[in-house]
């Protein structure tokens, strides 16, 4: 039998999932940032550990990240030395995006590791929202940027066996 928390759960799911789909997370990922840190500071500045420990994972996010990072660490050079296009921070803000969605719709975390990886989730939409040049005030750079601030965050943060604090070697 679900308990009215499990059902809340599954539908809060369901909605955010929905909402990612749509594409409307960058823009309401900003408000929600905005909203919560009117200094402009990154949302993952607000994670907690638990208890002195990395929150819990599952599956689904370790594999998310795992692609998210791939991806990033991919364009990291030609973004670092400011030789990424437009059309590369957009199809980079895509794979990221599709990662997002699917964390979100299967995220199964404990309530508190949930909550902490919202604040990973809205530095990830709102950097895939710059980096494709939704706000003219701020560059696409910008955008790659809370992506890698929410890419280390999550080595800081989260307890993912296989993560490590280092870009894997290029060959």
């Amino acid at each position: 039998m679900m308990t009215m928390r499990s059902m809340f759960s599954r539908f809060a799911a369901g909605l955010v999932a929905t909402v990612l789909t749509a594409s409307a997370v960058p823009a309401i990922a900003q408000q929600d940032h905005e909203h919560q840190h009117g200094s402009g500071a990154p949302a993952v500045a607000n994670l907690e550990l638990d208890a002195g420990s990395k929150w819990t994972t599952d599956a689904s996010l370790r594999a998310g990240m795992a692609e998210i990072r791939a991806a990033f660490d991919a364009d990291h050079p030609a973004i670092h030395d400011g030789q990424q296009t437009d059309a590369q921070y957009d199809a980079l803000a895509g794979r990221i995006e599709a990662q997002v969605n699917t964390i979100v719709a299967n995220c199964r975390l404990p309530p508190q590791a949930d909550a902490n990886l919202h604040y990973l989730i809205a530095d990830l939409s709102q950097g895939v929202g710059l980096m494709r040049g939704q706000d003219p005030a701020r560059t696409r750079h910008e955008g790659a940027a809370l992506v890698h601030g929410a890419l280390r965050a999550y080595g800081e943060f989260f307890d993912d066996p296989a993560w490590s604090a280092e870009p894997p070697a290029k060959h």
